[in-house]
């Protein structure tokens, strides 16, 4: 009893806990209450008593030696992992990956009873996580080094009187309710009819200008040469008072036609004596969507303005657009930077053009 009073004074909490219960207990108070006052329960209380009763204060205040737990014993992390590193279909489970439920139940019937939580926590420890697998964007293009490094040179040595654009398309897109990740109050649903009447659709033409960071922009009603002659025309009078534009563009059909290359060696024979910049091309590698820096200035438009959209009418996602791409370039007139940051609906990449940039994404396109 002595011991059990002085450890009530200078015992450590835990030893604490454990004299207060058995004196307790010898004072008569009853089990409820002891266990309610020490937020302990009742397996706990009996445990105490049992110790203090088989070996006095010195047994019931020795310090407690915790068995090795479940997740670490070599015997259950072996079963764990040599199961996990076999395929399912080996033990009769029609899957390609193992799930938690399929790992737990062919344990269970091995001889090996593991909780879900033994069983994550084994994984963790040996740094298991769930990775989706990474879509590598190669390009197969033999003259991908001469074409990237082409257009590093025309960057690294572009003056003020010249202009570097990135041209490509957006779309056709349907015009119609459109899902994504929104802020809901609590109780509100958000929900996307699968089917729905198109109120048409939309195929944006662009063009980023990588020095001033302005994006000049139109509607076309289909993908082929003659927009991008109407695209060369719109860019050679906006930026008429350069010396030389370079046009980037990927490899699709009708940005390489030879249509085109005629168009451009026709405007350039005489755009000296009309007052019109040269026009070059820099093409980009074939297959290299990805290098195309207008892509990142397509995906942020695309979650600021089209995504979570219900635009009663064409018109409507038109006007939507066209707001997000002047306020964009007001911008950057005010705040002008040769390479913009993510700073703008939540761009993918920097305006800016690199082999580690990834612009395309799919999930917004």
């Amino acid at each position: 009893m002595e011991d059990l009073l002085t450890c009530l004074k200078e015992g450590r909490r835990s030893e604490r806990n454990r004299a207060l219960a058995v004196l307790a207990r010898l004072k008569g108070i009853g089990r409820a209450s002891v266990c309610a006052f020490l937020h302990i329960n009742r397996t706990t209380f009996r445990k105490y008593c049992k110790l203090y009763r088989e070996g006095g204060a010195a047994l019931l205040l020795a310090p407690q030696v915790r068995g090795t737990k479940k997740s670490d014993q070599d015997p259950v992390k072996h079963a764990v992992f040599a199961l996990l590193h076999s395929p399912p279909a080996a033990h009769g489970i029609n899957r390609t990956t193992w799930r938690m439920e399929d790992l737990q139940g062919i344990l269970r019937d091995t001889g090996q009873p593991l909780s879900r939580g033994v069983i994550r926590t084994i994984l963790q420890n040996a740094g298991y996580k769930w990775r989706n697998a990474r879509r590598v964007l190669t390009s197969r293009d033999p003259e991908y080094r001469t074409k990237v490094d082409a257009i590093k040179t025309i960057l690294a040595g572009l003056q003020e009187d010249e202009a570097f654009l990135a041209v490509d398309e957006y779309g056709p897109f349907a015009v119609r309710k459109t899902g994504g990740l929104k802020r809901l109050a609590p109780g509100d649903t958000y929900t996307v009819p699968q089917w729905q009447k198109s109120r048409g659709s939309l195929i944006l033409t662009g063009a980023l200008e990588l020095a001033r960071n302005q994006v000049t922009h139109f509607y076309s009603p289909r993908k082929d040469t003659a927009e991008m002659i109407k695209m060369m025309d719109l860019l050679r009078t906006q930026y008429r008072t350069c010396r030389t534009i370079y046009l980037s563009w990927d490899a699709a059909s009708w940005h390489i036609s030879k249509e085109l290359s005629v168009q451009v060696a026709a405007r350039n024979q005489d755009a000296a004596a009309q007052g019109y910049p040269m026009v070059k091309a820099a093409p980009l590698p074939v297959g290299a969507q990805f290098l195309n820096v207008i892509e990142s200035v397509f995906s942020g438009m695309a979650r600021a303005v089209i995504h979570n959209s219900d635009y009663p009418s064409v018109d409507a996602a038109k006007g939507a657009i066209d707001r997000h791409f002047a306020a964009r370039n007001q911008h950057f007139a005010l705040r002008p930077r040769r390479a913009g940051q993510k700073i703008w609906g939540e761009e993918r990449a920097p305006s800016a053009f690199s082999e580690g940039h990834n612009c395309k994404d799919p999930l917004y396109r």
